[in-house]
């Protein structure tokens, strides 16, 4: 019976949540009073409070209180990065056809929202993805920190957020990609190179068009491998 108590207890307090009584930043009542509230024992409201944090929906400090966070995208969506490590291989291209959806959405906005500053940092990675063409594992290191700043770019924390999660697992297909192939890094180069340019341009459908390539690159390739 105690799984179906807290979760009933984690409902409650969601629920006071998004009907605004107890909005972000707001510190919660005091163990015995919130079990009060939420028709719970202080046990089950201690596990439903333990629950929220790990979703980082609470966060506890210690020695003044609990309180909600600031339920940000990027502090909620954090467990799904946690989530796809814990997926199992033949998961995958699940991933990556997740990627290949949203990959192309993000770079189309960042086309149209990019500024000076966001095509300077772009510049600088590709930089570093360049001399580090042969270098496999900090080339894609670079590619990261490359569609990390596009994202940012994009300027919606949500897609930007959901796509860091996803992108640990096709990371290490890029790896296997630059070991098993010789000419990946050039390709690779040549692929964010075509991404910067539309971005340079401005122009929404090809930066759009330019990822959709990029990430069916890998895809393609994990096709391949996993047969």
């Amino acid at each position: 019976m105690g799984a179906p108590l807290t979760e009933m207890a984690i409902d409650k307090i969601r629920g006071l949540i998004i009907n605004g009584d107890l909005p972000p930043g707001a510190r919660l009542p005091p163990e015995q009073e919130l079990a009060s509230q939420l028709g719970s024992s202080r046990n089950t409201t201690r596990e439903a409070v333990r629950a929220l944090v790990t979703a980082r929906v609470l966060d506890v400090r210690r020695g003044d209180g609990t309180y909600v966070t600031s339920l940000r995208p990027e502090l909620l969506l954090e467990g799904i990065g946690f989530a796809v490590e814990l997926m199992q291989d033949d998961s995958t291209l699940e991933l990556v056809e997740v990627r290949k959806a949203l990959e192309p959405a993000v770079t189309e906005l960042a086309a149209e929202r990019i500024d000076e500053a966001g095509l300077a940092q772009l510049r600088h990675h590709l930089g570093l993805m360049r001399a580090a063409e042969s270098d496999t594992e900090r080339l894609v290191a670079h590619d990261q920190d490359f569609h990390d700043t596009v994202a940012t770019a994009a300027r919606n924390p949500t897609m930007a957020s959901m796509l860091r999660g996803i992108s640990s697992r096709s990371l290490r297909a890029r790896v296997w990609r630059g070991i098993l192939e010789e000419d990946a890094g050039m390709r690779t180069v040549a692929e964010h190179e075509a991404i910067y340019a539309a971005l340079v341009a401005g122009d929404a459908a090809v930066a759009r068009a330019a990822a959709l390539v990029h990430v069916a690159t890998t895809e393609r390739f994990l096709r391949r491998v996993l047969g």
